[in-house]
């Protein structure tokens, strides 16, 4: 902290001091005149002094024509919408904001702001800065009118971002106990918002197609059962046989969905309950025994004989891994073989991570469709997954489930070669591995 320096005058001398500085001139030109008036002897010694003593009594006691504070000089110079407690409330507001004067001119701008346009310059033109024409619209008509505008726009660099610009105006004390206007300019980032929108249209769009198509396919065959076939023993059956797998698959979109929704909605709050994977794991691949001899698959189990504890759902984990080894059981059946272990590791930022990896080794999957594997609705063979019963919805729920324990799932195939899914977790302190 710095600390100024005492005066070396005192300060009750510190006033005068100034003012004889100012009034020196007039002091020394009062001097010589009197002095030469006494000299020619039109003025003697004595009334001279008094004279000369009236007039530095005039020009040093403090009247209030000379004690103002502030002259007009020093205040012409000190704009009130200039001041830092002006500056100060600008920058500390949360969003990029600019204060503008009635001729569009930055007078101050925050932080935000400046990242958001790096062409913005006080005392500069915003419209220069900004050029966007609904920003400069906008601008126009805010100045113009002194209404306040608002104005959606897209910004394309250095990402695609959707905002919004709301131009107020404010009015301000101006130096001559006046008032003027300025406009403050706020920039909200609406993208958020955009892509939840189109999230949800496209989600409410592709529900719809993927349960149009199962009841499209009931209703038919229930008008065929009730007309052309509803003698014929043979046909009754392969229909209801159809209807039921339809149903079933109806069933397990709502089901998915449902599942989606409710680990969408607690995504925020981790689970803190203590949980071991090792015996839910095990649970699921037990479970799904009946399908891996359908599909004459052989799963190969390599799970630590200890406790694997993790900070974890139960029922989420279950539905987790059983979207895996399922998919792996559906998708890489032709391989005859899915493995599924469980190890620990580092993760990218060196934290300990508790590993589970299921792989097949069927077809594998194409570079191209990877990145795009956890998106709902999203299947690399539509035919092939509607024939295998999925809803294209496993996977993404996988990702949400994995979100929600503070974990991320690892994708890795090559085509002809099978596929490898790992699930990873942030490893509990009380974790033991063999």
């Amino acid at each position: 902290m710095a600390i100024d320096a005492p005066s070396s005058s005192p300060p009750s001398l510190s006033p005068w001091s100034d003012r004889l500085r100012h009034s020196a001139i007039i002091l020394l030109a009062a001097g010589l005149a009197l002095s030469v008036v006494v000299a020619i002897g039109e003025l003697s010694p004595m009334r001279a002094a008094v004279v000369f003593i009236c007039i530095a009594a005039a020009a040093l006691v403090p009247w209030r024509l000379h004690n103002v504070a502030t002259s007009r000089e020093d205040v012409r110079g000190v704009n009130p919408v200039e001041t830092a407690a002006v500056s100060a409330v600008v920058s500390g507001m949360p969003d990029p904001a600019v204060l503008l004067d009635r001729a569009g001119r930055v007078i101050h701008l925050n932080a935000a702001a400046a990242q958001l346009a790096p062409a913005l310059r006080k005392n500069e033109l915003a419209q220069f800065a900004l050029r966007s024409p609904e920003i400069i619209t906008a601008l126009r008509e805010a100045i113009a009118t002194s209404e306040p505008r608002r104005a959606m726009y897209l910004d394309h660099v250095p990402v695609d971002r959707w905002m919004e610009l709301i131009i107020t105006p404010v009015p301000v004390p101006t130096l001559f106990g006046g008032t003027d206007k300025c406009m403050l300019m706020t920039f909200h980032d609406q993208t958020p918002l955009r892509r939840v929108e189109e999230m949800r249209a496209d989600f409410v769009a592709n529900a719809s197609h993927e349960l149009r198509t199962p009841l499209a396919a009931l209703s038919g065959f229930i008008d065929t059962l009730q007309g052309q076939a509803k003698d014929d023993a043979k046909a009754r059956e392969r229909f209801l046989g159809i209807m039921h797998a339809q149903a079933t698959r109806m069933a397990r979109l709502i089901d998915d969905l449902l599942s989606l929704s409710r680990v969408e909605l607690s995504a925020h709050v981790r689970p803190d309950t203590s949980v071991d994977i090792v015996p839910i794991i095990r649970q699921v691949a037990d479970g799904l025994e009946p399908l891996a001899r359908e599909r004459q698959v052989v799963v190969d189990i390599d799970l630590p004989e200890t406790q694997v504890q993790i900070a974890g759902d139960r029922e989420e984990l279950l539905r987790l891994f059983e979207n895996l080894i399922e998919n792996a059981l559906k998708y890489g059946a032709s391989g005859g073989k899915v493995m599924v272990s469980l190890t620990s590791a580092l993760s990218g930022e060196g934290t300990p991570e508790v590993r589970v990896l299921v792989r097949d080794f069927g077809p594998g999957i194409a570079p191209e469709h990877l990145p795009r594997l956890t998106e709902r609705f999203y299947r690399v063979d539509v035919g092939d997954s509607r024939a295998q019963g999925g809803t294209g919805l496993g996977l993404s729920l996988v990702k949400h489930i994995l979100n929600r324990h503070r974990g991320r799932l690892l994708i890795e195939s090559v085509p002809k070669n099978g596929a490898t899914f790992t699930a990873c977790f942030p490893q509990a302190r009380t974790s033991i591995l063999v």
